[in-house]
C-alpha cells in the first residue's frame, strides 16, 4: 500500500528562490540521504528543509505506524516552494530620498511517499451499521430528557401570590 505525507511550512522569512535552489538537491532522494545532504548543506535554508522533512516523516509514521511502515521506505516525492505576502520597508538615504527595501518569505511544502509492508484494511462495511445504532441511541435520549423535564418542573413549588415576586409588589408600592 502506496503512503503520502506531507508538511507545511509557512511564511518562512526567506525568499523562494533561495528556498528552492536547496529544495532542488534533494528531490527524488531517500529522507535518510536527503537529511545527510541538507546537514552538511551551509544555507539557511537547508535547515528550514530539515525541519519540515523530519516533521512529514513523523506525520507518515504516526499515521500507518512503526509497524507496517519503516522509516527507511519514505522518499521525497516532491518539494514545492511557493512565494508568500512580501513585507515592505523603507531606507532614508541622504537628500530626503528613501528606498525601498523587499522582505521576501516563502511557503514551503514536503510531499512524502512511502510503501508499506501490511495490505489495506477495509472499514467500510461496519460504518452504516453503527450509525443506525447512532440513531436509536439519539431517540431515547430525547426520551429521557423530556420526562426527566417534566419530574423537575413538578417538583417545583408556585408562591403564594402567584407568579409575582415579593419585590414587584414593593416597586408598585412606591410607585403610587
Amino acid at each position: 500500500m502506496i503512503v503520502r505525507s506531507t508538511a507545511k511550512l509557512r511564511f518562512a522569512s526567506i525568499p523562494a528562490r533561495k528556498m528552492r535552489l536547496v529544495g532542488d538537491t534533494v528531490k527524488g532522494l531517500p529522507v535518510e540521504k536527503a537529511l545527510d545532504i541538507l546537514n552538511f548543506t551551509p544555507r539557511i535554508a537547508a535547515r528550514h528543509i530539515a525541519k519540515t522533512l523530519k516533521s512529514a516523516a513523523a506525520n507518515a509514521l504516526s499515521l500507518q505506524g512503526t509497524d507496517h511502515l519503516r522509516p527507511e521506505a519514505l522518499t521525497v516525492k516532491n518539494i514545492t516552494v511557493d512565494e508568500a505576502p512580501t513585507a515592505k520597508r523603507i531606507r532614508f538615504q541622504s537628500m530626503g530620498r528613501v528606498f525601498r527595501i523587499r522582505k521576501r518569505y516563502c511557503h514551503l511544502t514536503v510531499e512524502l511517499i512511502g510503501e508499506t509492508d501490511a495490505p489495506p484494511v477495509r472499514t467500510g462495511a461496519a460504518k452504516p451499521k453503527a450509525k443506525a445504532e447512532a440513531v436509536g441511541d439519539e431517540k431515547e435520549d430525547k426520551k429521557l430528557k423530556a420526562s426527566g423535564k417534566k419530574e423537575k418542573n413538578a417538583g417545583k413549588k408556585k408562591s403564594a401570590s402567584g407568579a409575582k415576586s415579593k419585590s414587584a409588589g414593593k416597586r408598585k408600592a412606591k410607585k403610587s
